[in-house]
């Protein structure tokens, strides 16, 4: 942008960030990652959102590497996103070996699918974790080295325990939980969130099943005074206009930021989503244990033929980490579950991040300042 264009909401002095814009802690595919990794985390930060890191699955040495790597980019806020389940006591000892875990937690048929899986689409064997990611333990490790490393904002995607909050805003760490309908919300605000982000249907990976256009007045009206970051199905300004008037105080962007240049996906995956529309995606639990929208591919309707239900979360991420990683080895793009939300069928070019946000907020401007006195009279 050739001015400076001012467009501030409260989000923006709780966060001490120069636009109500917020990238989504997006995880990503097997050998690569996360999509939200430290350079796309600080090129968002450093053009006046805030960016946060996808840190699903990291180990506390990983994570303190990755938040030290975006300091080391920005001197902006930032945050960190995890997966993490309200509930997460019937899971495995984080100490059990993967092998001993895979015996003692995952059925014989569904262990079998996968191997009629990799049989039928010619996928290689590969290993991946040795230590389960999804146990008490493990994530109060994380929280630790969050504090620890002064991370101004955590963003907790699925549930956020009881001792959570007390102990980030300790740490001076405020907490913001996902939400895809209004009893999630009211949990994370019981749970003494700090915002809560209301997601709806449209979005990539996790999600529920109400539309974003409805969603968001609901949890506006049944938080309140929490503060509510609309998501799901914002990828310009247009959308982030109207999340504003439904209530929302900033916007959560994922699969918008997934085409920048410095997101950390695979050129093979920007060429999918380019020529990919927005009837090109499916929701299933076959990723994760939890519905998630991804592209559509011929694994996932194989797997949904099959007859062999997925496993709850975190065994169904145990159970295809095997094979996700042997898809990414033989470079099998055509078969990996790869989040997207529905936003895709209106994207088709890669850009830095910075373009992308700067071409948000110059449109939620414009629109404000010149479309809509053009269009609308009121008195």
């Amino acid at each position: 942008m050739r001015d400076k264009k001012i467009f501030k909401t409260e989000l923006c002095d709780l966060l001490n960030i120069e636009y109500p814009i917020m990238l989504a802690g997006m995880g990503g595919l097997a050998g690569e990652g996360s999509c939200s990794k430290p350079k796309i985390v600080a090129a968002v930060s450093n053009a006046g959102g805030i960016g946060v890191l996808g840190a699903t699955g990291l180990s506390t040495d990983e994570l303190r590497k990755e938040i030290r790597e975006i300091k080391t980019l920005t001197d902006k806020p930032f945050g960190v996103d995890l997966l993490l389940p309200t509930s997460i006591k019937g899971a495995p000892s984080v100490d059990m070996p993967v092998d001993e875990v895979k015996a003692k937690f995952l059925p014989k048929e569904n262990l079998k699918m996968i191997e009629a899986m990799k049989t039928k689409f010619g996928i290689p064997d590969a290993k991946v974790i040795e230590r389960m990611p999804f146990t008490e333990e493990y994530a109060r490790e994380q929280m630790a080295v969050m504090i620890e490393e002064e991370v101004p904002l955590f963003a907790s995607a699925l549930g956020i325990p009881d001792w959570v909050v007390p102990q980030a805003h300790e740490g001076n760490m405020k907490v913001l939980g996902l939400a895809g309908n209004v009893r999630t919300a009211l949990k994370h605000k019981k749970a003494g969130a700090d915002f809560i982000v209301a997601q709806g249907y449209e979005a990539g990976g996790h999600t529920g099943r109400i539309g974003t256009l409805v969603l968001i007045p609901l949890v506006v009206d049944a938080v309140a005074p929490t503060p509510v970051i609309a998501a799901g199905g914002i990828g310009d300004a247009r959308g982030i206009v109207a999340a504003l008037a439904l209530g929302a105080i900033g916007v959560w962007v994922g699969t918008a930021f997934l085409f920048a240049e410095e997101a950390n996906v695979p050129k093979e995956h920007h060429q999918l989503m380019i020529k990919s529309s927005e009837e090109d995606t499916v929701i299933c639990k076959y990723l994760t244990g939890k519905t998630a929208r991804m592209v559509d591919n011929p694994l996932i309707k194989a797997m949904e033929e099959s007859g062999v239900p997925p496993l709850p979360m975190p065994l169904q991420m145990l159970l295809m980490e095997d094979i996700t990683k042997g898809m990414y080895n033989e470079k099998r793009f055509d078969l990996m579950c790869q989040p997207v939300g529905q936003i895709m069928g209106m994207l088709d070019k890669v850009k830095s991040a910075k373009e992308i946000l700067d071409e948000m907020v110059e449109g939620v401007v414009k629109i404000l300042n010149q479309e809509f006195p053009k269009r609308l009279q009121v008195q």
